[in-house]
């Protein structure tokens, strides 16, 4: 809407993305903040309570907590990209894509979970990983339909290392399923996925506004992409969600994202490391989500093959839960690890 407004009326202060950016992370922010007590007294009056694992006893407080709560901030988010983005710009449509439909396997997933009252019920992991897969598939063959690059590069240098050509279905593929069940992961505690997600969002975006911009990208030496930087705004929309929800799931938690929401934000966070040509950066980026999923293949790799665990339990902020880490502490020290690696990540750029 604004950005069709600034062209019909030439009104040049909403054609600027850092401005549409601004408005749609207020537009979300907001929404999310107002609709979610509404969300709440629904979902406590239908029972819709996250189901807890019996192998985290420490958790049985959380028995009544509701979940899904990422459904209220997916809609926010889409709701100020209607109003802010320009929507026949086709990274924005991949973005959409991406958001939907991750959302709806998580949902799917969540929804099962909560019908059956058992957290281990829903989508089985092998249909799960299908519609990931699936959705997954979809948007990267719009970025090739759409002519993106596919040219490989690593920090530091300047110049691709290989262009992946076809080879980019799979890789991105993987990309995008690794880190959606990543984020999964690591939403076991109060917040402690919301944070690290808001910060690599901030990142991510600058990234993606940069290679869309064809003065900043020569200055940095990064590949300049025309159209991408509007994705910035999806990010700044999906940020300001994230920061309404966090106003209900911080420690004590009053609602749980669910699947629903870390699904179809490590989904998107894939999508803009893979618009910002920073698939290898997002180690860094996203090195809460990376620890965590690194523990649980440690964990399942030492018991299978020693038949000893490494961990009193995983992912790891189990481990601190059961050495008597008070679950705040946990939570902070994270995204304290997080906000440092992304300052790093973003410093990183000035080498090449």
């Amino acid at each position: 809407m604004l950005y069709e407004l600034s062209k019909l009326l030439d009104i040049n202060l909403f054609g600027y993305i850092s401005v549409r950016a601004g408005i749609a992370f207020f537009i979300a922010f907001v929404f999310t903040l107002l609709i979610m007590p509404k969300y709440l007294a629904w979902a406590l009056s239908k029972n819709a309570n996250q189901p807890i694992s019996k192998y985290v006893p420490a958790h049985e407080g959380k028995r009544h907590t509701p979940t899904m709560g990422g459904a209220i901030f997916l809609i926010a988010t889409l709701i100020a990209a209607l109003v802010s983005v320009d929507l026949t710009n086709p990274y924005i449509i991949g973005g959409i894509i991406t958001l939907i439909g991750f959302g709806f396997v998580g949902f799917k997933d969540d929804l099962g979970k909560v019908l059956a009252g058992d957290n281990l019920e829903g989508l089985t992991p092998r249909g799960k990983m299908f519609l990931q897969a699936l959705i997954a598939s979809l948007a990267t063959g719009l970025l090739l339909y759409s002519g993106f690059p596919t040219a490989f590069y690593v920090p530091f240098l300047k110049t691709p290392l290989f262009d992946l050509s076809y080879f980019a279905i799979p890789f991105w593929i993987l990309i995008f399923l690794a880190t959606t069940n990543a984020v999964n992961l690591t939403d076991g505690l109060d917040g402690l996925a919301t944070v690290p997600s808001v910060i690599a969002l901030f990142t991510l975006g600058a990234i993606v506004y940069i290679t869309g911009h064809a003065i900043f990208s020569e200055y940095l030496l990064v590949p300049n992409i025309k159209g991408v930087g509007e994705v910035m705004i999806l990010a700044a929309a999906l940020a300001g969600g994230l920061l309404g929800f966090l106003w209900y799931n911080a420690y004590p938690a009053e609602v749980f994202m669910g699947d629903t929401g870390s699904l179809a934000i490590g989904g998107f966070l894939a999508y803009l490391a893979i618009l910002g040509k920073s698939e290898v950066l997002l180690i860094l980026i996203g090195i809460v989500f990376v620890i965590e999923t690194v523990s649980v293949i440690l964990q399942v790799g030492s018991f299978k093959l020693r038949e000893k665990r490494i961990f009193k339990m995983a992912p790891i902020h189990h481990h601190f839960e059961l050495k008597g880490w008070a679950e705040n502490k946990i939570i902070v020290r994270f995204w304290m690890i997080a906000f440092i690696a992304n300052i790093l990540a973003l410093v990183s750029f000035k080498f090449r």
